[in-house]
């Protein structure tokens, strides 16, 4: 018999409120954050983030939201799904997951059961969780409480893959531990679930997802630079190497974000603390964190060859969040952009993007962000994210927000066709 009666989703952001809008089906669970504000947007089924439809917040009809951690004293499950980025050095900032912690081993009771799904270096759990969880709490592992990981698979702004059609990988911290955690996420995942041996598994398999993802991305930009030195369209030689049933086809880019572009350091700090410096990930990380000063500097030189007598270029940004047909505007390597051509004095610049809320950006950025796009009025376009919206534009609207002929379009995504005012990576 499962003893699980209700569950509490610690932190509702990207990873959180889509899952306890599920669990919210099943069983009595409660959404529990900090932010007053986001309970307050959520009560009234707002999802600022633009992920989750008021419809599907009243379909959950076991689901509350609370912001007091009092509240959750009776709970049966608690799954911690804060976010886990990096500080400056490029090391983990466990902060978020440690103050979660902290606040669940004030109320959790016997027989509870905690698990992370906030990406982590292989051991955080157990050895990082775990002490704080015990020495706050003064119950012991698999005599008073259990433990597991379960690591997230959201992916924003993708309206197909939905975390219910997403096998999940989870652990626990004994075989009674695991098969409980297992029976609850299997019945809200119609893709079933995979039993990892560990926790530790478990969570070096999250890690692992992404920093391929990085690599394969990395990769691709490396090629693109060199490609572009050797005067070849990269989307050319790709179109043709992917004619071969077993290429992987990536694409070069841009890569920023909460998790691509911060998990690899995740496992190159456990991996150095263990005495080995992971050269491939770090080179990789390398590439992807330089690419913006390659498409700023191709830009230019692009723009001078077709109009050299352009003092100050009007520039304008089409994206600024880190990925398409998201709200997220952590880790942007746009940001990074906008800030390199201001270096190379064009301060000329606007900047849209319909899906960001400017309360998120706490930067001086802010100030050049345009509401509605004006025709004729650039000397130059990048189109930094691949938003629907932009591809609905088209071309010819895109092409028409050109001062004139002798304007350039950097179309960094590859939404547009081949013409004589845009390139590409």
């Amino acid at each position: 018999m499962n003893p699980i009666k209700n569950i509490a989703i610690i932190g509702l952001g990207y990873v959180g409120l889509p899952l306890a809008i599920e669990f919210g089906k099943k069983f009595k669970t409660i959404g529990y954050d900090k932010d007053l504000k986001r309970i307050q947007n959520l009560k009234n089924n707002i999802d600022s983030n633009k992920e989750i439809s008021s419809t599907d917040i009243i379909k959950s009809k076991k689901l509350i939201f609370k912001n007091n951690i009092r509240d959750l004293k009776n709970i049966d499950m608690f799954i911690v799904t804060v976010q886990s980025p990096i500080l400056k050095n490029k090391t983990p900032d466990l902060s978020y997951i440690r103050k979660a912690t902290e606040e669940v081993s004030s109320v959790m009771k016997k027989k509870s059961f905690i698990v992370y799904e906030s990406t982590v270096y292989p051991g955080a759990t157990e050895n990082y969780c775990l002490p704080i969880l015990e020495k706050k709490s003064k119950l012991k592992l698999n005599r008073d409480f259990y433990l597991g990981y379960s690591p997230e698979r959201t992916n924003p702004g993708d309206k197909k893959n939905k975390i219910t059609d997403i096998i999940k990988v989870v652990s626990g911290s004994s075989d009674y531990a695991l098969g409980v955690i297992n029976e609850v996420y299997r019945s809200i995942i119609k893709a079933g679930t995979y039993k990892a041996k560990t926790i530790k598994v478990a969570e070096a398999s999250k890690v692992i997802e992404n920093i391929q993802r990085d690599l394969n991305i990395a990769l691709m930009n490396e090629l693109s630079i060199i490609f572009n030195k050797l005067e070849l369209d990269t989307n050319d030689v790709l179109n043709c190497a992917k004619t071969k049933w077993n290429f992987n086809n990536y694409y070069p880019g841009l890569v920023g974000g909460h998790c691509i572009g911060v998990d690899p350091y995740y496992l190159t700090y456990i991996s150095k603390q263990h005495g080995y410096k992971p050269n491939v990930i770090l080179s990789g990380r390398n590439i992807n964190n330089r690419m913006y000063v390659h498409i700023v500097n191709l830009f230019l030189k692009e723009l001078k060859k077709k109009n050299p007598k352009l003092k100050k270029p009007k520039i304008l940004i089409m994206g600024y969040t880190f990925k398409e047909n998201v709200s997220d505007v952590r880790n942007t390597q746009v940001e990074n952009m906008i800030n390199f051509l201001k270096k190379k004095n064009f301060y000329n610049l606007d900047v849209y993007d319909p899906n960001v809320n400017l309360e998120d950006i706490k930067t001086p950025i802010k100030k050049i962000f345009i509401k509605k796009l004006v025709k004729f009025k650039y000397d130059g376009v990048i189109i930094s994210v691949k938003h629907d919206k932009f591809i609905k534009f088209g071309p010819k609207y895109i092409k028409n927000l050109l001062r004139d002929d002798r304007g350039l379009i950097f179309d960094v995504k590859g939404i547009l066709g081949k013409d004589k005012n845009i390139i590409k990576l």
